[in-house]
């Protein structure tokens, strides 16, 4: 019973965040920079990945791709963690289960190759060293138990502890940069031993402030993207936390992010029945994909991975189900 009811605010957020992100994706025709924008070249990769016929995913919520090239899916099903060879042929799946895989939300990899792991349920983000073992946790799991012994009940969180948290990324000098997203709404810096070092951002629409802050990226120069969902907008910041752009007028609503490696960056953006792709100043470069459940369509872009320019993999919350689109 209290798993349960742990799960009814992430579940309340989302109805919540639905009621929002389809009233934003209704009023997207009168972008005219999105409906200038040109299609982008990528075409799906039919049956790319291949897994045993007896796994049936759940909502396929996250992808990351670390530095061998290998994928990994996140999904709400039973078999929680899925990896996969550059080819798409089936390695081994992770965490059937256990109690960390409660809400999972997203995956990242570090610039060192540990996993990263978020819990919106829990409240937690685990990072995971390269043979898989639990390395550091920040964050505080709901522990019911202690009410009755040394907490006091609904009373005010510290700082460190997370309102159901939606992604992670990382500063050039080991800074942890965790987005918490549909409770707080605020961005939480740590330093690269774990410790709290500042926030900002609290609910709402001024500049600087979040209403579901639901991933981030941080560029070469170490800017940093926010994805401020439910404002249907992008923020820009520094690593300090101060505010460089907002980015409005958008294709759609942003779910989702992933940054390529390399001199030339660009954005892949996750969005509701498309992605779109944008340069580091905001400009939409291109737009693909319409809404739908069925292979080619997309829905709920709750995540995205580009490994490279050229190649997106696309996970599809609504549709259970990770497509590899590349360009050709």
């Amino acid at each position: 019973m209290m798993k349960r009811l742990r799960i009814l605010p992430i579940v309340f957020a989302l109805v919540v965040q639905f009621v929002s992100v389809k009233f934003a994706f209704g009023q997207e025709a009168g972008n005219m920079q999105g409906a200038a924008a040109p299609q982008l070249p990528l075409h799906l990769v039919s049956n790319f990945f291949k897994y045993p016929a007896t796994y049936v995913l759940g909502e396929v919520i996250g992808v990351a791709v670390n530095a061998k090239g290998h994928i990994f899916l996140l999904n709400r099903g039973y078999h929680p963690l899925l990896e996969f060879n550059p080819d798409g042929s089936f390695v081994r799946s992770m965490g059937e289960g256990s109690g960390e895989f409660e809400g999972a939300h997203s995956i990242r990899f570090d610039p060192q190759d540990n996993m990263w792991y978020i819990d919106a349920a829990s409240n937690m983000v685990i990072k995971f060293d390269t043979q898989g073992r639990t390395e550091e946790v920040l964050g505080m799991r709901p522990e019911p138990w202690t009410w009755a012994t040394h907490v006091i009940e609904h009373a005010v969180p510290s700082k460190v502890a997370f309102y159901q948290p939606t992604d992670v990324t990382w500063g050039a000098d080991g800074s942890v940069f965790i987005s918490d997203g549909y409770g707080n709404s605020r961005i939480v810096k740590f330093d690269k031993e774990g410790n709290y070092v500042k926030q900002w951002g609290e609910r709402g629409t001024g500049k600087g402030d979040f209403n579901t802050p639901h991933s981030i990226v941080i560029d070469k120069n170490q800017t940093l993207y926010v994805a401020d969902r439910a404002n249907n907008r992008i923020q820009t910041f520094d690593t300090d936390g101060n505010l460089k752009q907002v980015w409005t007028g958008l294709p759609g609503p942003p779910w989702s992010f992933c940054i390529t490696p390399g001199p030339n960056q660009v954005i892949y953006v996750g969005s509701v029945g498309k992605i779109y792709k944008l340069d580091l100043t905001g400009k939409v470069l291109g737009v693909l994909g319409h809404y739908g459940r069925t292979p080619g369509t997309m829905d709920w872009v709750h995540a995205v991975a580009c490994p490279d320019e050229k190649t997106v993999y696309v996970s599809e919350e609504q549709a259970w189900r990770l497509d590899k689109y590349v360009e050709q």
